[in-house]
């Protein structure tokens, strides 16, 4: 199990869609949460892509000389990108920060957003274009460790005589992650990459996508590793996590939502799709992903846990599966669920991720610094002792705090 945190590089807040409570992104702060990630134990980082986050590639090599250990999960973009400088700049990363880049392939789902960034191709002819990236990407630099040179000819990318002159500190090169949930995805995925990453749903949907993607992999002849993106609300009680979900949407107004639904509909994202859908049934209590509905929960609902919340959509609505809360996804594009609970609920239902074959867990949370320490220190103690001495070098078990009475040190409890 490896668990990754992220760096809030389209900003930051206490409450969603709002500028109350919005923490101003510097890079100081980008700073506070790398470096809290490094010291608490979190083996690496996502660095977000697109038009409203600051570049990944400067944030990232920004706080190589701020960590240690921590490693860079950083977005390749084709079309934005070409495959040769791609690799160019991976190896260079990977050198100056002693091997701890990893890369993020990102095809991409806003076509406005694509269109502004001089991205023309639809979502199938962008994946042959990813596909193509890829392949050209990985051989220049698995070749640049005996001085090889690559040629390739595609339907969208060709390269003649590619080289790299220096290679990257990992063989044959940094690893691959991918998202995707369409079909064309998870082709792409098990042919080519090293880790397949899903957005946040229900152990059930998450268990079809592990194996579908498994099925295709071993076609090939290949093995995938998966991880999962969620955000994480955790507190010590099940009530009190409950009662900060809420108030992270408490000042959100009806029409932000529309506004944002309405950016979100017109996506051609398989992904970003089903993360609407998770909205469509909670309210009609459907028993599949496949019909993407209106995303908007009923007015007024009324939840068994409490009232409605203040933008008048209760949490039982938003509760899509047990502990598992699509409040996120009102506002934010993306991952759009979060786990909700006390640490002993919210560990469980990460094993539960584990048993259906999750690797990797890209976490995140409001604020972003604080609750980069709330999770470290709730849950990483609740988790399996060989992934606590991994995460925190064998030190998870104290001695923490403050010492008493100028002679005593706190011991922390046996998980």
């Amino acid at each position: 199990m490896q668990v990754f945190w992220f760096i809030p590089t389209h900003g930051d807040s206490r409450y969603l869609g709002t500028a109350e409570g919005g923490r101003a992104l510097s890079h100081d702060y980008v700073k506070q949460v790398a470096v809290a990630a490094d010291s608490l134990g979190y083996e690496g980082v996502l660095i977000p892509t697109g038009r409203s986050c600051e570049d990944p590639w400067v944030i990232a090599s920004s706080l190589i000389g701020e960590t240690k250990r921590l490693k860079f999960l950083v977005a390749v973009r084709p079309g934005l990108h070409q495959p040769s400088l791609a690799a160019r700049m991976a190896a260079s990363f990977d050198r100056l920060s002693g091997g701890r880049l990893l890369i993020n392939l990102v095809t991409g789902g806003d076509q406005t957003e694509l269109e502004g960034d001089g991205v023309f191709l639809d979502h199938a002819a962008r994946y042959e274009q990813s596909a193509e990236f890829i392949r050209i990407w990985r051989e220049i630099l698995a070749r640049s460790h005996d001085g090889g040179t690559f040629d390739y000819e595609g339907k969208h990318l060709s390269v003649k005589g590619a080289k790299q002159l220096f290679p990257p500190l990992q063989k044959p090169y940094p690893p691959v992650y991918f998202g995707g949930s369409s079909a064309a995805a998870h082709d792409l995925a098990a042919e080519q990459v090293d880790a397949y990453l899903t957005w946040g749903e229900p152990p059930a949907e998450v268990a079809k996508k592990v194996a579908d993607v498994r099925e295709k992999a071993a076609r090939h002849g290949r093995t995938v590793k998966f991880g999962i993106r969620l955000h994480v609300i955790v507190r010590e009680t099940d009530a009190a996590a409950w009662a900060a979900a809420e108030d992270l949407i408490s000042r959100v107004k009806d029409e932000t939502v529309v506004q944002a639904q309405a950016v979100f509909a017109r996506m051609d994202s398989e992904g970003q799709r089903r993360m609407a859908a998770l909205h469509a049934r909670a309210r009609n209590k459907a028993p599949t992903l496949d019909a993407g509905a209106s995303s908007l929960p009923p007015e007024g609902a009324q939840s068994p846990r409490g009232g409605p919340s203040a933008i008048g959509r209760s949490r039982a609505d938003l509760e899509i599966s047990p502990n598992l809360w699509a409040g996120v996804g009102l506002v934010r594009g993306g991952a759009g669920t979060a786990l909700v609970g006390d640490p002993q609920t919210v560990a469980a239902r990460i094993e539960e991720y584990a048993a259906l074959g999750i690797d990797t867990f890209v976490l995140s949370g409001y604020p972003h610094l604080e609750e980069a320490y709330r999770f470290a220190e709730l849950v990483f103690p609740l988790l399996p002792l060989r992934v606590q001495e991994r995460l925190t070098g064998g030190h998870a078990l104290g001695p923490f705090g403050e010492t008493v009475g100028n002679q005593y040190v706190p011991r922390a409890a046996q998980s």
